[in-house]
């Protein structure tokens, strides 16, 4: 009799290769409505953001690319997940990377190592990567962890452990590294993903644009898909407003407010001070803050 295990790799097998068929007949059907050629000369479009920062965001807004382009959404997990949400190793990662063909759109969780540049920076491909306030980014954390997903590794740590929201902020900031729990800090996290804006070939993004200013932002995309060789198949009014109708935050099963500044409701002196401390000048690198007197 098989194990649970090797059922569930079989069933994650058969998931695995349907969804490599669907992803063929979505081309097909593209380029019989666009024209082979069209496709062919168009990037492939990955969508990268760190954790709570505007994944999901994103990856809506890219697929609104179908209505306006030739553009293809594959409907394959992250790239760096497995089909039942299993972390992937780099070699895999780039394996997901470099499977995609023009006109094909992903969404990832990528920090800047230097493979990972250089596979999103090579011709044919156009990566938009979005960022976020950390402190929005921590609360959006302490809430899915806390009260949307309870199996996620720091649920019981922030359950059983932390009684009140600002000591679960304070363990977001500084990080965790308890036995069954482990995090690391949001001055970590941000470093890691940081070198991405420093990417030439790479669009940045901020996730409170995406909300606040979508014409502006809306605008960035296409103008650095055009340089890409994407040309829409609308007039850019209509264009735009294809891309503002794909947002649909309800569809997204981790969508709880996406509110800019929605830290203020939450931090105390104290978590602002602790921030502060343990983040230096993260939030004026990034825009955020003029200075650290906020």
């Amino acid at each position: 009799m098989d194990s649970k295990t090797d059922r569930l790799d079989k069933d994650n097998s058969v998931k695995h290769w349907l969804k490599l068929g669907r992803w063929q007949v979505r081309r097909m059907v593209t380029a019989a409505r666009w024209g082979t050629t069209c496709i062919s000369g168009i990037p492939a479009v990955l969508g990268n953001a760190m954790p709570k920062s505007g994944s999901h965001l994103i990856i809506q807004v890219l697929q609104g690319l179908t209505k306006i382009g030739p553009f293809v959404n594959p409907g394959f997990p992250p790239v760096n997940r497995t089909e039942d949400n299993q972390p992937l190793s780099e070699k895999g990662i780039l394996a997901n990377i470099y499977q995609m063909r023009p006109g094909d759109i992903g969404y990832g969780y990528l920090n800047a190592n230097q493979q990972y540049i250089q596979a999103l920076n090579r011709p044919g491909m156009a990566s938009v990567f979005v960022y976020r306030d950390p402190r929005d980014m921590i609360i959006s954390h302490v809430f899915y962890a806390t009260v949307m997903f309870q199996d996620h590794g720091m649920h019981r740590y922030y359950t059983e452990n932390l009684e009140t929201m600002e000591e679960r902020i304070n363990a977001a900031i500084y990080g965790v590294n308890e036995e069954g729990s482990k995090l690391i800090s949001v001055k970590a996290r941000y470093d890691a993903y940081q070198d991405w804006l420093s990417q030439p070939q790479v669009l940045s993004l901020r996730f409170e644009d995406l909300i606040l200013k979508q014409d502006i932002s809306f605008n960035k995309l296409l103008n650095f898909l055009e340089e890409k060789g994407f040309q829409a198949g609308f007039e850019r009014k209509k264009a735009i407003e294809e891309l503002a109708a794909a947002i649909a935050p309800k569809r997204s099963g981790t969508f709880r407010k996406g509110k800019p500044g929605n830290w203020r409701e939450y931090f105390t002196q104290g978590n602002t001070e602790n921030f502060k401390e343990s983040t230096g000048n993260l939030l004026v690198q990034l825009g955020y803050e003029r200075n650290n007197e906020w």
